[in-house]
């Protein structure tokens, strides 16, 4: 496998061409409820995808949803949250990302195919980095 650099704007244009598939296999609802805990999914919008058919209706409009959505992390989160219960999706996903450059950090990479838990593990860690790289050298506490 290539290796990859993950960003949102690479997960957003994958998850796209992943439409199909997620609409035909993915139940939707606990991947909803794990967007809107995170604060991806806004209240009115979380009330508007339950109201949704059931399945590849409420699937579509959960990615239409996502697409509109400003959040700086969207599709990283979707990515988490299809990780525990659809990890070949994930998987697959993680194969299409291709290595693009990134505006201030770089991404985790892959080197091998990992079902979406080495990569679930490094995005960890990352946000934490990018949390802590915001603070001046003095306020950063070595561990």
């Amino acid at each position: 496998m290539q290796v990859n650099r993950m960003d949102n704007e690479a997960l957003k244009q994958v998850f796209r061409s992943f439409l199909k598939k997620i609409t035909k296999e993915v139940n939707p609802d606990s991947i909803i409820d794990d967007l809107y805990t995170k604060d991806i999914i806004s209240d009115d919008d979380y009330r508007e995808l339950r109201q949704a058919e059931r399945g590849a209706d409420r699937c579509r409009e959960l990615f239409s949803v996502l697409h509109g959505s400003s959040h700086p992390e969207t599709f990283i989160h979707l990515r988490e949250a299809l990780l525990d219960e659809y990890p070949q999706i994930v998987d697959e996903i993680d194969k299409q990302l291709t290595l693009q450059p990134t505006r201030q950090t770089q991404k985790p990479r892959m080197s091998q195919s990992t079902e979406g838990k080495l990569m679930r593990d490094t995005l960890r860690c990352q946000s934490f980095l990018l949390t802590e790289s915001c603070f001046t050298s003095s306020h950063v506490k070595l561990i």
